[in-house]
């Protein structure tokens, strides 16, 4: 399962963009999420991607739909534009900056394929714009311009991670075949990872297909958090992804090699969650014929992923405490204290901050484990991320079930787009191995989808407008005729309430007469 929350640990974090370009062969430049090509330390989550390619067996990867523009970065403005008008012609899209200080900017902001900067700039130099767009990521070639007499200068920058330089007066084609070089090189990484999508698949290392704001926002976030030992709190609606970002943040971390670890606190009944999570020794209790090794046990140098953490039982939570801060824990039943290395994710649906306010949630293992929050957005409010995962989902499932071609029509893509998804990713995913099971043809109609009718959210109406449990399914005349007549009811009894059941009164204040007003009570069971 694909961002569920209900999968196996060895699923893959996925949400598969399923590109236009995918379709039509069209090649695309690629950004690898790995130093020097191999398995080595993730830098980057932001990548794009031509078709057919992998993630990297460490990278985490959101991809986009078009090549990323070179950033030329130049204060002289005749030489900035002869550059730019150079690299158009070759087929590059080009952002420009006047100075170091706007660069820094624009790195901060978007991801670019490659950055070319001269070295030496009023402000900001060259040198500085190259550690900023590290520090954006690390996977961003940057070439220098450099004048003569500053190659020194040149070399002691490669040294801090530049791609290459180049000297002053600029050769067009020199400078042309650098920027090929960097592309090629990334090509050469995109066939690597390539070969390596059956190891990853098989294994679960994590994807991410997605282009709005947020997710790019949470990408970033889980690289930061991954190269530490902090513990993370991941919060979000149930189906939005939880224990596969937990994943992810695992695979992009130093213990990537070792275990990875889940345990639903909510799926296991309160008398046995201590004995899953930190295990017994033999005769701890009548059965317990044999030393039990528990999750923290199994987790030891890796990852242990608990979700649903608001669940956890008083009790365990101060034995959890203990582990955090003094990395020790004893089993059930023993009395020998067991020294253990993990990393611990949490995660959760539920409000903690609140529950530790009612005593429902140990307030000091609270501010313990929320030193790093992370909120993962719901479906609803990702865009057009859902048809993103809609494809894959499409493309999965016709795969798996021996149906290739099949397509979404027009009408069933703008209901997906527009329908609520309270069950985020894993009622997408849901809906879309339905869809695929029973269909007929190679196109998937809005109807074929058995979506339920579709309502405004509560927060958006008047408050007693319409009530919780307003029949939303039929057609327009139906829906409209049955919201008209509660909404009418509502008036008239509000009405009538402000008038004192004076029923010549409230007549007036509607502007009907009171023989109308007497059949409207009548008809909504408000007569006296």
């Amino acid at each position: 399962m694909i961002l569920g929350g209900l999968g196996r640990i060895d699923l893959v974090v996925s949400f598969w963009l399923l590109q236009k370009s995918f379709r039509n062969k069209t090649k695309h430049h690629v950004e690898v999420c790995l130093e020097g090509g191999g398995f080595g330390k993730a830098t980057s989550l932001l990548c794009t991607r031509g078709y057919g390619c992998a993630p990297s067996a460490a990278g985490f990867v959101v991809e986009t739909r078009e090549m990323e523009p070179l950033l030329l970065v130049e204060d002289k403005t005749e030489l900035r534009t002869m550059l730019r008008k150079a690299l158009e012609r070759a087929g590059y899209a080009v952002d420009e900056a006047p100075d170091g200080a706007a660069a820094i900017q624009k790195v901060r902001a978007r991801r670019y394929l490659l950055v070319i900067t001269d070295l030496k700039m009023p402000g900001a130099s060259g040198l500085d714009v190259l550690r900023e767009t590290k520090k954006a990521d690390a996977a961003i070639p940057v070439l220098l311009l450099t004048a003569y007499g500053s190659v020194e200068e040149a070399v002691a920058a490669m040294k801090e991670g530049a791609f290459d330089f180049l000297q002053k007066p600029v050769d067009l084609e020199h400078l042309k075949l650098l920027v090929k070089r960097a592309a090629q090189q990334q090509d050469l990484l995109r066939e690597n990872i390539l070969l390596r999508e059956e190891y990853s698949t098989r294994y679960g290392f994590p994807r991410i297909v997605g282009e709005h704001p947020s997710i790019r926002e949470m990408s970033q976030q889980i690289q930061k958090v991954a190269a530490t030992d902090s513990t993370c709190l991941l919060l979000g609606e149930s189906g939005t992804g939880k224990e596969l970002f937990a994943l992810a943040i695992h695979h992009l971390s130093p213990r990537r090699e070792q275990p990875f670890v889940a345990l639903n606190c909510a799926a296991i009944p309160e008398g046995l969650v201590e004995n899953e999570l930190f295990g017994h020794e033999r005769g701890a209790f009548t059965g317990a014929g044999a030393r039990k090794v528990g999750k923290m046990d199994l987790a030891h140098r890796g990852t242990l992923f608990l979700d649903e953490i608001g669940e956890l039982p008083l009790a365990i939570q101060a034995k959890l405490l203990r582990v955090l801060e003094e990395r020790r824990f004893e089993r059930v039943g023993g009395t020998q204290s067991i020294d253990v290395d993990v990393r611990i994710v949490v995660a959760t649906n539920r409000d903690l901050q609140k529950l530790a306010e009612e005593k429902l949630f140990r307030e000091d293992l609270y501010f313990r484990i929320s030193a790093v929050p992370m909120t993962i957005p719901p479906l609803r409010e990702r865009g057009n991320d859902v048809l993103l995962l809609a494809d894959h989902f499409l493309e999965k499932f016709s795969r798996e079930f021996g149906k290739p071609g099949l397509e979404l029509s027009a009408d069933a893509r703008d209901r997906l787009l527009h329908y609520g998804w309270r069950g985020n990713v894993r009622e997408l995913q849901n809906t879309l191995e339905r869809a695929v099971i029973l269909a007929d043809g190679l196109s998937i109609r809005a109807e074929s989808l058995q979506l339920p009718a579709s309502k405004p959210d509560a927060e958006k109406l008047p408050a007693g407008m319409l009530a919780e449990s307003f029949n939303w399914e039929g057609s327009l005349e139906e829906v409209t005729g049955r919201a008209a007549s509660h909404v009418e009811k509502v008036l008239l009894e509000n009405t009538m309430r402000e008038c004192k059941w004076n029923k010549t009164r409230a007549a007036e204040k509607l502007g009907v007469s009171s023989k109308t007003l007497l059949a409207k009570l009548r008809s909504a069971g408000l007569e006296e």
